[in-house]
């Protein structure tokens, strides 16, 4: 082998280094943002289970309010109609107290803005946690796309090291700006795609 066939066989070694240092930063990119990705999907993933179960324990207060408010009503409803067969006036006053009291507690299971807790408020509340709970779950699909992204680009990016094939890092270094594109989405704008 002569001088100058060891000179390129040099320099080409020197140049191949250099590739897979690169293609090394490259790897050690991705993997940041994969790690990142991978925590904000855990984050809306547990928020969305959160929002969830409150979404749930809300509707049932709701039926049982309901409940509530029905058994109310008939009791009074059925009281008013035996009013008439009641003996004397003092019978029929505390019969009408007992019914107006039951209309009253009936009302309040209906709607009580002071503790927030009658039927109208305790079904906003529920539809509340609901879209919140929608949102966190737009926000892990698109957390989810972007960790598979940064996956299948840290794996291109390996075999390119591997194979020697350039362009294997040049469609990982594609693949990472998708999943920064699907980062940036769950964050900003979670609800612009309708992922399933």
């Amino acid at each position: 082998m002569s001088a100058h066939e060891s000179m390129e066989q040099a320099d080409s070694a020197k140049e191949a280094a250099g590739e897979n240092r690169r293609i090394a930063l490259l790897i050690a990119v991705i993997a940041l943002c994969l790690a990142l990705s991978e925590t904000l999907g855990k984050g809306a993933q547990t928020e969305s289970i959160s929002k969830n179960v409150e979404a749930s324990n809300l509707w049932a207060f709701f039926q049982a309010k309901s409940v509530r408010h029905t058994t109310v009503q008939t009791a009074a409803e059925q009281t008013k109609l035996g009013l008439g067969a009641a003996g004397d006036d003092a019978a029929r006053a505390a019969t009408q107290k007992q019914i107006d009291d039951w209309q009253k507690t009936a009302e309040r299971y209906r709607s009580d803005p002071k503790s927030g807790e009658g039927q109208e408020q305790l079904s906003e509340r529920a539809k509340h946690a609901e879209e919140e709970r929608d949102l966190a779950t737009a926000k892990y699909h698109h957390f989810e796309l972007a960790s598979a992204a940064f996956q299948i680009g840290i794996v291109l990016a390996s075999a390119s090291i591997i194979t020697g094939m350039i362009a294997l890092a040049w469609i990982s270094g594609l693949l990472t700006l998708v999943g920064i594109a699907f980062t940036a989405l769950g964050v900003f704008v979670p609800h612009l795609l309708h992922l399933p």
